[in-house]
């Protein structure tokens, strides 16, 4: 919070600068449902770092948790200065029609579309943290020696993570042709062991959040081209809206499924022929929130950090880079826009202000007209970078270089 020393060019001598962090003033966070709690206090303790005044709309699609935040905020923090509305879509229609000094919205990028609209009506900054198909790549061979603690781990993230029902969950896996059964191979054991072996007997594995999003996510699995390509489950239990964890492998490319933030335990197995392959693939995609990448090839980790975008990068493990304070997170692309986390919540909230401290001499005759030859030549030195020169030029104990020199 504190102000930071900015460096100045000789050119500026006498003066200081700074930056000053201030809040941007009344802020609205629009919050998800799928880790409510957790999406509604994280942005609200940067916005309150930062000295802003807030307004939490928590989804209507977590009632549950909306009325606990509703109910038990107020019991602890300054009611003036932090409320919480509940609602519904026209709660949030409502709110975004007022002038807001910052919006901090996660959800989907449709919604996301709207909120920057009537952002821009008022020139409003927003966060946007939406969600994205988030590939993982998966270089069977060069894991070979950790393959079991890879699949560990792909599977307990797509299916033990909210049923895939996280903006950051794998939603499809790139990987060689040739090791595509091997992998589903084992894929299948550890499902069984983890979550069961059918609809009928599954364990340790979340429900679909809705009926709306349960009919969504089911809509894939009876699409005829998709329904061909499952290789595991594919089951699923309307009341309980429950679906059995499924593969899918080679799914058409321009199918649904493939084209759509799946947000459920649908995993698609695209094949290649050389696994380099991939970053081909994911480039003619939009940017994903997430790319996950299992290989120990450090030339190809440098490949796909330098020739891919997302709004993330994690090698040889899936998610836990949420749960890291020190590293920032956010989207890019259709994935989102801004990022907080740790200290990076307050910066999301806080406006850097620049502040020059100027004196009142030397007063140089340069900077005013009439112009001449002497004083434009002095313009163009005092903006080179080489003012050790310059100085002895002023002090006519060098000949300045030209430019052509």
């Amino acid at each position: 919070m504190a102000p930071k020393k900015a460096g100045m060019r000789l050119l500026f001598f006498p003066s200081k600068a700074e930056i000053v962090p201030e809040p941007y003033g009344l802020v609205l966070i629009m919050t998800s449902w799928n880790f409510p709690l957790g999406l509604a206090l994280e942005p609200l303790i940067g916005a309150i770092a930062a000295g802003n005044v807030i307004v939490i709309k928590p989804s209507e699609l977590a009632p549950a948790t909306s009325s606990f935040l509703a109910n038990t905020i107020p019991q602890y923090l300054d009611n003036t200065a932090i409320k919480v509305i509940e609602g519904g879509p026209e709660a949030s229609h409502r709110l975004l029609q007022q002038k807001w000094d910052k919006i901090f919205y996660t959800g989907s990028p449709r919604v996301g579309r709207i909120v920057m609209t009537e952002a821009a009506k008022h020139l409003t900054p927003v966060t946007l943290e939406l969600g994205g198909k988030c590939p993982l790549i998966f270089d069977y061979s060069s894991i070979s020696s950790n393959l079991k603690v890879a699949v560990r781990r792909l599977t307990s993230a797509k299916w033990g993570s909210c049923s895939g029902q996280a903006c950051i969950a794998i939603d499809y896996v790139l990987m060689e042709e040739k090791f595509a059964l091997s992998l589903i191979d084992m894929l299948k054991r550890i499902i069984t062991r983890l979550y069961g072996e059918n609809i009928g007997t599954l364990v340790n594995i979340t429900r679909i959040v809705n009926k709306n999003h349960f009919d969504r996510i089911c809509s894939y699995l009876k699409d005829p081209v998709v329904a061909a390509s499952i290789v595991h489950g594919g089951s699923y239990d309307e009341e309980k809206l429950l679906i059995e964890p499924t593969i899918l492998l080679n799914p058409p490319l321009d199918s649904a499924v493939m084209n759509e933030e799946i947000f459920g335990p649908i995993l698609p197995i695209v094949t290649l022929k050389n696994i380099q392959e991939s970053i081909e693939l994911i480039n003619s995609r939009p940017k994903p929130l997430a790319l996950y990448a299992f290989t120990h090839d450090d030339a190809f980790k440098n490949r796909i950090v330098s020739e891919t975008s997302s709004g993330s990068v994690l090698f040889n493990d899936v998610l836990i880079h949420y749960l890291c304070d020190e590293l920032p997170f956010g989207g890019i692309g259709q994935s989102g826009m801004g990022r907080y986390h740790g200290k990076y919540s307050f910066e999301a909230f806080s406006h850097e202000k620049p502040v020059l401290y100027r004196g009142y001499y030397p007063d140089l005759a340069a900077r005013y007209p009439p112009w001449n030859a002497f004083k434009m030549e002095f313009c163009r030195l005092g903006y080179n970078v080489d003012y050790l020169n310059l100085a002895l030029h002023l002090l006519g104990l060098r000949r300045y270089p030209k430019k052509d020199d």
